[in-house]
């Protein structure tokens, strides 16, 4: 079995910041593509940001120069720092992994979600 939990989010005014982590856990193999995605109420999802397991990343337009991914290979952790935070980045956010377990591939796995709400 293959978890992904998440953490951090919460309530911040525009213009702070906040950090969320997402650790995998359980029979894993490797890890390959890990990121975050997002959604708005009445929005569609939203691709945020991914990071290859070599680091190579990939940002929305919308939060390019705000954003960083970031992973910690040895413990199974993606992270994504939010700066400079706009009424408009408010969603739940979603971290999502390509995983290899024993018994085949998790491709888009999702985490629970967690709610970012960014005040005017």
């Amino acid at each position: 079995q293959v978890q992904l939990v998440q953490s951090g989010g919460g309530l911040v005014q525009a213009g702070g910041s906040l950090r969320l982590s997402c650790a995998a856990s359980g029979s894993i193999l490797s890890i390959n593509a890990m990121g975050w995605d997002r959604q708005a109420p009445g929005k569609r999802r939203e691709v945020v940001a991914q990071i290859t397991s070599g680091g190579r990343t990939n940002y929305a337009d919308s939060v390019k120069g705000r954003f960083t991914i970031s992973r910690d290979n040895a413990n199974n952790t993606v992270y994504l720092k939010m700066n400079s935070l706009k009424p408009e980045d408010t969603a739940v956010y979603y971290c999502l992994s390509d995983i290899t377990t024993p018994w085949g591939s998790l491709t888009n796995f999702w985490g629970q979600g967690t709610q970012v709400t960014v005040s005017s």
